[in-house]
């Protein structure tokens, strides 16, 4: 199914049937098979300008006494004015087939009356059918023909050979005809007859064939618009290339992952290039991480489209916070389960440790040095104690609950209590707003825990003021908001930037080494992410990028 989805390229195809259908006046659907209103137009103009230069080519030679004598062997001066009023009356219908003003039925009944009229004019003009206008008559049958239907051909031509024999018929009586044109205009009757049903036979095929076209490119044209809806609406990100890694074909959500704005993908730039050649070097279908310039992290795995390397190549891009989403949900249902008994067999002996060292410590027989000794095993008991409830608080941690909602306005609480608990003045905190009306998705209360966390840890170090600097902002174009928590600390080395998310990894003698630990694990459990941006002498910059806000969350 997927691999038909993909074969299937959007493409401008011919008006559906029910269109056609549609603009078609009633009059002409009742008799001629549907088709397409412009094609029978444009026959009409056609045979219209056929007519046009027939008539005045004869209305210009009758003017000037050019006709061959057999043609005017009976009456000239007939044949001329005939000629003459034809050539109007074709400008005539010129003009109105150009202008559309009658319907197709109705034009075209014209056009064969007048025709016929004309035609057997020029015949008794010239003696009858054996002068030699009669082929012009078949002409004209026959391109009525290929507009009307069977029944309506049957009718011209009827109508043609009964004005054939009416003619003969009078000129026998007034003009003196030889019995031979009887046999004449038997003869161009019948090659009526054959011409129109001939014609109209072709054209009924002709209709038919243009029908089944139309239904089948109107079928084509609904399963690609299914076809381009759902490729679109994929949350993966679909990417097809050509044997010259040129985009064929990118779907929305592949363009919001990979960062493009335009139609084009550059695949030759890093990091996507060295994925690709290794696909190719190694024949391996499998998904490779991606870190891409914005920070964020996808998944990309190629499959070959066709046969041989010289086919289309699809390229499969996902979002990795959602795998990490789902890893994350079962890694803490395990860390629970073991947390649980670590609980039970760490906290009741350490809290009896920690209660004997309080009261050895209380002991007025104890020396200065053995009190100092059992000060430091209640410290770091309770050390112990605090870690443990950390990791315990990782593991009973429930599943994230996550909404939209105006950051601002949930900020705005956030910072009155961050000044109110460590009483800071309002300068101590600068906001820079990038973006206005930000919109965020994440659990509320988890957002406050990761950003308590960070702030904490920003006052600790920070030395002048502002003491934390805080920038809102939407990545471009991911549409995906963030903020940045800056301090004015001294920074930190290469080698702590890249360990301070892991657990019990700390500077601080008394730290834990969980806080960062916890505080990430809480973002990725809401498809956001916390990185460290920049660390250097004049501070550090952590950025929580947001989940995009119309993102539906993975569920459990």
């Amino acid at each position: 199914m997927l691999g038909e989805i993909l074969m299937t390229r959007p493409s401008v195809l011919t008006t559906s049937i029910a269109e056609v259908a549609e603009s078609t006046p009633s009059s002409l659907r009742t008799d001629t098979p549907v088709v397409s209103p412009d094609i029978v137009w444009t026959a009409l103009r056609l045979f219209s300008m056929y007519r046009l230069v027939i008539a005045g080519l004869f209305a210009v030679l009758s003017v000037t006494s050019r006709l061959p004598q057999v043609f005017v062997q009976v009456d000239q001066h007939l044949l001329t004015w005939s000629a003459g009023a034809y050539f109007f009356i074709a400008i005539s219908l010129q003009i109105l087939i150009e202008q559309r003003t009658l319907s197709l039925y109705t034009m075209r009944n014209v056009q064969v009356l007048i025709d016929i009229a004309a035609l057997v004019l020029f015949m008794h003009a010239s003696g009858g059918a054996a002068g030699g206008f009669g082929i012009l008559l078949l002409v004209a049958i026959a391109g009525a023909c290929l507009v009307a239907s069977w029944r309506s051909a049957v009718a011209f031509a009827a109508l043609a050979t009964l004005a054939v024999l009416v003619e003969t018929l009078l000129g026998s009586l007034y003009s003196g005809y030889a019995t031979v044109s009887y046999t004449s205009a038997g003869l161009l009757g019948a090659a009526i007859f054959a011409t129109a049903i001939l014609a109209s036979t072709l054209s009924e095929k002709i209709r038919r064939s243009e029908a089944l076209a139309l239904e089948q490119a109107a079928e084509l044209e609904q399963l690609s618009r299914l076809n381009e809806h759902i490729v679109q609406r994929m949350r993966s990100g679909i990417v097809v290339l050509d044997a010259d890694l040129s985009v064929v074909m990118l779907n929305e959500s592949a363009r919001r992952l990979l960062g493009v704005t335009g139609e084009t993908l550059a695949l030759l730039d890093q990091p996507l290039r060295h994925a690709y050649d290794d696909w190719r070097r190694l024949g391996e279908n499998r998904k490779t991480p991606l870190r891409l310039k914005d920070s964020q992290e996808v998944l990309v795995s190629f499959t070959q489209l066709g046969h041989g390397a010289a086919g289309d190549t699809l390229a499969f891009v996902e979002d990795s916070a959602e795998t990490q989403q789902r890893a994350q949900q079962i890694k803490l249902a395990s860390l629970g389960r073991l947390t649980a008994s670590i609980a039970h067999e760490i906290r009741n002996p350490l809290s009896a440790i920690s209660h004997a060292a309080q009261l050895l410590a209380e002991s007025s027989a104890l020396g200065q040095g053995d009190a100092r000794l059992a000060q430091i095993v209640v410290e770091h008991a309770r050390r112990v104690n605090e870690i443990v409830k950390n990791v315990m608080m990782i593991g009973r941690r429930e599943i994230a609950v996550s909404e939209s909602f105006a950051l601002r306005e949930w900020f705005d609480k956030f910072q009155a209590e961050l000044c109110e608990r460590h009483d800071l003045q309002p300068s101590s905190i600068l906001c820079e707003w990038l973006a206005l009306d930000l919109v965020v998705r994440m659990d509320q209360s988890q957002l406050h825990q990761v950003l308590w966390n960070l702030c904490e840890n920003g006052l600790r170090y920070s030395v002048k003021a502002p003491r934390l600097r805080f920038v809102f902002g939407v990545q471009r174009p991911t549409g995906r908001a963030f903020i940045d928590i800056i301090d004015t600390g001294p920074g930190m080395t290469d080698d702590v930037a890249a360990q301070i998310f892991e657990p019990f990894f700390t500077a601080e003698p008394t730290g834990t080494g969980l806080g960062l630990y916890i505080a990430r694990e809480l973002c990725e459990g809401n498809q956001a992410a916390l990185t460290l941006h920049s660390h250097d002498d004049t501070g550090c910059r952590f950025r929580i990028l947001f989940a995009h806000p119309h993102r539906q969350q993975l569920s459990a």
